[in-house]
This record gives C-alpha cells, structure tokens and sequence, in this order.
C-alpha cells in the first residue's frame, strides 16, 4: 500500500518520523471454523494488511493514531494500566502489549499511527493483521525478536481472548505471521506442525467479492465454540480420549446425538465433514486437481449455511451465481455472517461470472459488491 498518508499523518502528530512494519490479511482456501476444534485449516496471506509507524518516545505512555478511523482516532493509555481502553480498536494494541509483558518482554512507551487496505469486516482478518503488527514491531524494537513467530502468532490469540472478547483460534493470526509468498499452508491447529503448499493454479485466479454486509464476530462466535464443546464433552465422557472434536469421527458423534440439542449436532456434524474436507484438498492439490478442490469449496459453502448458519443470504446468492456461472468453487469466507465470498475461477470464465455477479447482486440488494482479486504474499516484515 501507499503509505504516504501514514506517513505525513505520524509527522503532523508526532513531529518525527519512525519505522514502518507492515502484516497482513489472509484468505483460507479451506477449512472454516476447524482451528479452534483442533482441526486442520488451509491459510495464505495476502498482498493486503495493516502498516504501522512507530517511534519509542522514552515514557510509559502509548499515543496511537489510527489513521482510517473517523471517529476517536487518537488516544493515548500507560503501560501501567490495568483495565483496557473504552475504545474497541485500541484494545488490540493495548493487549498486545499485555500479552508481550506476560512473557517477559520490557516494553516501553510508544508512539505509534497504523493505517489498512485489507478490507474491514471483509472475512480477511483485519484484526489480526492488527495484532500481529503491533506484535512484530514491539517484538523488534523491545526485545531484538527474541520471541519467535509461534508466540507471536500466540499473542495475537490471547489478545482477542482476553481484550476482545472473541474466543478464536490460531489460523488468523498464524497466517499473517507466517505468510509466504506464492504459497499456502496446511496448518494443523492442535499440534501446530505446518507445511507450505505451493499455489500458482495455471489457468485459474482466485477472487473475493465482497457482499458488504459486515460482520463482528462475538456472541454469535463464541455460541458456535460452546456448541462444539458441548459435543466434545459428551463423547469424551463415553468414548474418553476426545479433547476436541480432532479426536471424535461421525460414530461416536451420532451415538450422544440424542443428548445433545439440534443446533449443537449439526454444529458438530459440519466441523467432523470440514475436517475430512481439508485433507481430501491437499491431496487435491498434490495431484493438481483443481475441480476437486473447487467441489470441496462449495460443500464447505453449503455446510457453513445449512449446519453451522453462519452464512446469510447475501453470500448465498453469490455462491449460487458462481455454482450458475461453471466457477470451480465458491464459498463463504471467515468467521461468517457476511464479509466475502472466495472464488476459484477459470480465467476463461472470469469477466463472465464478475459481470454477472455485481449486476445481478446489486439489483437484488442495491449495493455494488466490491471485487478483490487474490495475491499470496509474505507474512509479517519490517518495511524500513
């Protein structure tokens, strides 16, 4: 991104000028709502994210500016703080800097302007590229990176925990960190081994068009986690060895089925089919086998809508336009509830189905869903 505005803008607030980090969004091809049940997800990051400039200023205070946000844009805390700020968008960074103290990490007063084009509420995990930002920047300047990327990925975790009260799991914040470009990786979220899975599908493009219905992650979130939890306590108290629904399959579900509510079955039901879903794309993509993979995108489309409800009609009708324009695959993307669709189109059909798709969305829903073509970039750096 251009960061002429951050810059000028830091200036005009600080009068000096700092040093620039930079993380990212990601998209995930597969494996939606599988991270925080032990699952397997299928992440990259993207050439969109959150760029930070940032300045020790020899105190205890943080002065932060967040450029793109109109109202209360500014505000300052002291790391001597116990309870979080009043304004949402500062407790990301304010339990950044919690979290980096917890392991041991002096931090220091900062000040600090950050400013995105990774769309907000877009499903592409603004939030943790947020986090991870402010993580790698602090990390660098206060501890000479001693604190490796799992932790930092971590740490982004805990602060959505713990200040933002959004019981996530690892892959947002593993990706932004972790992020290479050209390539996807295949994360295990319970054991947190990970590979990279080269991704350049010749012929084909991978876009997100975006229903501009914007979504915040919370009650509804944290209901689905509980939901999950319910099976898994169930099946552990008669099967014993199940942790998370990792260690359940279809049986031992089906044999609590009776003691659980519907809504929590088919929670359950849908993250044992995901699980299944993710391991059958990488052999997909091993093999090169793109409609395969395409197919599995649109099962995990119709699970997230029909099992997990966190779909909505916006991107349902989108992932039907995609199922009517021959797209390979199509689904929801993120935590749900809205944000965009992921796409893998051949490039043959691509003007066809992004043409029909903004003109027939719009007049059902009068608004021009916004289109973002896909590029798989590195993870969290340091600018200059």
């Amino acid at each position: 991104m251009d960061t002429t505005i951050l810059r000028n803008r830091f200036r005009k607030q600080f009068g000096t000028s700092g040093d620039l980090y930079f993380s990212p969004g990601r998209i995930n091809l597969i494996g939606e709502h599988t991270d925080y049940n032990g699952g397997f997800v299928f992440p990259g990051a993207v050439d969109k994210g959150i760029t930070v400039e940032i300045y020790r200023n020899g105190t205890r205070q943080v002065k932060l500016l967040a450029v793109d946000v109109e109202k209360d844009p500014y505000l300052e805390f002291s790391l001597d703080d116990t309870q979080k700020p009043d304004i949402h968008w500062a407790c990301y960074i304010f339990g950044v800097c919690k979290e980096l103290e917890k392991r041991g990490v002096k931090v220091g007063g900062f000040n600090a302007a950050f400013s995105g084009d990774v769309p907000k509420g877009a499903g592409m995990s603004s939030s943790a590229a947020l986090e991870s930002a402010f993580a790698f920047a602090l990390n660098t300047m206060f501890a000479d990176g001693r604190v490796d990327k799992f932790e930092l990925a971590k740490i982004g975790q805990a602060t959505e925990h713990n200040y933002c009260g959004v019981k996530c799991g690892i892959m947002d914040q593993f990706a932004s960190v972790f992020g290479r470009e050209g390539c996807l990786i295949r994360l295990d979220c319970r054991s947190l081994e990970y590979e990279y899975f080269p991704f350049d599908p010749d012929g084909y493009k991978l876009v997100l068009i975006d229903t501009c219905v914007k979504h915040s992650l919370g009650t509804e979130y944290n209901e689905r986690r509980a939901s999950c939890e319910k099976a898994v306590a169930l099946m552990n108290e008669q099967f014993g060895r199940v942790d998370t629904l990792r260690d359940a399959n279809h049986q031992m579900l089906d044999a609590v089925k009776n003691d659980l509510t519907d809504d929590d079955y088919r929670r359950a039901k849908y993250v044992l089919d995901e699980k299944d879903r993710v391991l059958a794309v990488c052999d997909a993509l091993e093999k090169g086998d793109y409609e395969l993979v395409g197919q599995k995108m649109y099962e995990t489309h119709w699970g997230l809508s029909h099992d997990y409800t966190v779909s909505c009609p916006e991107a349902d009708f989108l992932v039907e336009t995609a199922q009517e324009c021959g797209v390979t695959g199509s689904r929801i993307m993120g935590g749900g509830f809205g944000g965009c669709t992921i796409n893998l189109v051949r490039e043959t059909l691509y003007d066809k189905f992004i043409s029909k798709a903004t003109r027939e969305y719009s007049r059902k829903f009068g608004v021009i869903p916004k289109v973002y073509d896909v590029t798989i970039g590195d993870g969290s750096r340091k600018l200059q």
